[in-house]
């Protein structure tokens, strides 16, 4: 990322600011000097404009702290032609984030220290925001051996994943969960038994039957789910569950959360804003994992968000290319593209009343900073100056070749949006532009 900062006061005046870290949002202004916010919100707006700043009129749009993304999944090294850091770096600012967590899953595996510090390096020289490695549980993502938690949370990881992986023994996990304690590092994992998930490609159910496609009971996401949350209780770790689906997962989280407050959770924005019907006639971009579920379930996912049952909301970015897409249904990848449409999809929710505002930027940016340790997610004094700004009412309609991601696999491809990232600055520095 540039080290290039302002190096003057600039001022954004008449804006809506929210920040949940403080249950801010109100008319005002925000003040950047040097990279930092200096005030924000109505003291901002008494302060007055400082002799010699740089002011922008904001008037009719809203200021956002930057958002970010805990669930991210890159092509470098190893795959660069789906993405490389760079390339996600140049989409999640196109979509108002401003941190994201890569997970382990390239080739080779983040496993060790030196791919912790390649990764780091590398986000430093080509990344336009701050990408945080998140390398994994166990090496090359076996599950039969640990990789070394101590050496890589110096070497600057803030949390180990085993990405799409389950790890299905339970005494390894609880192992893992008993070392991250130690190290007072989260555990964030995806919970899908392959044997029960193994032959299935999309949601068990009656339209599964009637496509002729092999159906993922909800039962394969809540054992091992249940299995971690009884381990996260024995062990006392910050346990983080990557992403629920089902409404029983979410019913198993909020029960576990009352004996545990370290347990956390979140949803992909494809699983709060799509269900199983999208797949119409086959449509591969909608195969994800896990599949998309009832709209039941998509409606349970909502209300746990409201709730707090589920801490936050993630794009699960998982670029695809072409040929692993173009395939009949049950042959085709799983994964979609998500940084660039996270916020816009986010708004449907503000939109329909089903969210509040300040919800939906707790859930992107405000909470998953907090969970993760990271300086970000909101707009205090003294605080590096990540923010974007926003247009609640914009209307546009998504086309794939306004994706700055290398691999196109939208589900929301000609989807309608209303609210749209105009801006995007780290540490008070402009990295998009919509104009």
């Amino acid at each position: 990322m540039s080290k290039a900062l302002y190096n003057k006061t600039t001022v954004f005046q008449n804006a809506r600011i929210v920040d949940p870290s403080r249950n801010m949002d109100e008319i005002g202004a925000l003040i950047v000097d040097n990279g930092v916010f200096m005030a924000s919100g109505k003291e901002a707006h008494n302060q007055g404009v400082p002799e010699g700043a740089e002011v922008y009129d904001l008037e009719g749009k809203t200021i956002l702290p930057g958002l970010v993304d805990s669930r991210v999944f890159v092509g470098e090294p190893g795959e660069e032609h789906r993405e490389t850091i760079e390339s996600a770096s140049h989409s999640a600012a196109a979509g108002g984030i401003t941190s994201f967590l890569m997970m382990p899953d390239t080739n080779p595996v983040i496993d060790s220290v030196s791919l912790v510090e390649f990764i780091k390096r590398t986000a430093r020289e080509t990344a336009k925001v701050h990408v945080h490695p998140v390398p994994a549980i166990t090496k090359g993502l076996m599950g039969q051996e640990l990789t070394e938690f101590g050496l890589m949370k110096n070497a600057g990881a803030i949390a180990f994943s085993d990405g799409k992986k389950t790890i299905e023994n339970s005494a390894m996990m609880r192992r893992a969960m008993t070392y991250a304690r130690d190290f007072d590092m989260p555990i964030m994992h995806e919970t899908q038994d392959k044997w029960l998930n193994s032959l299935g490609v999309m949601n068990e159910g009656l339209l599964a039957s009637w496509l002729g496609l092999l159906g993922i009971p909800k039962e394969a996401e809540i054992i091992p789910l249940e299995r971690d949350l009884r381990l996260a209780n024995l062990t006392q770790c910050r346990y983080h569950a990557a992403q629920i689906s089902t409404a029983m997962s979410a019913e198993t989280i909020e029960r576990a959360k009352q004996k545990n407050t370290k347990i956390s959770s979140a949803v992909s924005i494809n699983h709060i804003s799509l269900n199983e019907n999208d797949i119409g006639e086959y449509r591969t971009f909608f195969r994800l994992s896990p599949p998309l579920r009832t709209e039941d379930d998509r409606l349970s996912m909502i209300e746990s968000l409201r709730n707090g049952t589920i801490d936050m909301i993630v794009s699960s970015h998982d670029p695809q290319d072409v040929d692993t897409k173009r395939l009949p249904f049950e042959d085709s990848q799983t994964g979609a593209v998500g940084l660039e449409t996270l916020l816009a999809a986010a708004l449907r929710l503000y939109h329909n009343g089903s969210l509040s505002l300040i919800t939906i930027v707790r859930l992107l940016s405000t909470n998953p900073a907090k969970l993760f340790g990271l300086d970000a997610g909101t707009l205090k004094q003294g605080q590096n100056a990540d923010f974007i700004i926003v247009d609640l009412e914009e209307p546009w309609v998504l086309s794939l070749d306004m994706l700055h991601s290398r691999s196109k696999n939208s589900p929301f491809e000609k989807a309608r949006f209303q609210g749209r990232v105009l801006q995007t600055y780290v540490k008070g520095l402009k990295v998009f532009s919509i104009c």
